[in-house]
């Protein structure tokens, strides 16, 4: 414990602080909002670390960078990916095939949109809806594949052959 002299000086020097006569800083004082704040502060490590360590945010889905020639072929390998998960599924393994489920279908999925976007307006909905069944039935199959339901697992790879046949036939 500290000696009664030390103590008594150092309070007396705290109580002729400059700093104690001020008004005492807290989140009311600042002109922002504390919601504000938060926000600020919460998304700054997204902002602040490198784009390779998997915390930025991606904003490619909202301004696609291809251009819908470029955006064709791309979209029909990674399509074709996806349909050649039936040999993973098949042997049962399901690791692999949610690694390669996930990297063929998020690209597929930035390419596929813009695709759709090029479309005349009245074949939007109808592509939209496919769009969606499709990658419903993608997150399905890779829950189906973590909980090891083979069973399952086919029934949604069946319905993403079937979803990009029937994208296929519409964008042609």
């Amino acid at each position: 414990m500290a000696s009664p002299l030390i103590y008594k000086t150092s309070m007396a020097f705290l109580l002729q602080s400059p700093f104690l006569t001020r008004t005492p800083l807290t989140l009311t004082n600042f002109s922002t909002s504390r919601r504000t704040l938060s926000t600020v502060l919460l998304s700054a490590p997204c902002f602040l670390s490198s784009p390779g360590r998997g915390l930025c945010l991606e904003f490619k889905f909202v301004a696609p960078d291809l251009t819908v020639e470029e955006a064709r072929p791309r979209a029909r390998i990674h399509a074709q990916e996806l349909v050649e998960l039936k040999d993973l599924i098949q042997l049962e393994s399901w690791k692999e095939a949610q690694k390669s489920l996930r990297s063929s279908a998020s690209s597929l999925r930035q390419e596929l949109y813009t695709i759709i976007q090029s479309m005349p307006g009245s074949r939007r909905p109808q592509l939209r809806k496919l769009y969606s069944d499709l990658f419903n039935s993608v997150t399905r199959l890779d829950y189906a594949a973590r909980s090891k339901d083979a069973g399952r697992v086919q029934e949604c790879y069946n319905q993403i052959v079937a979803a990009l046949d029937n994208i296929y036939a519409i964008i042609q």
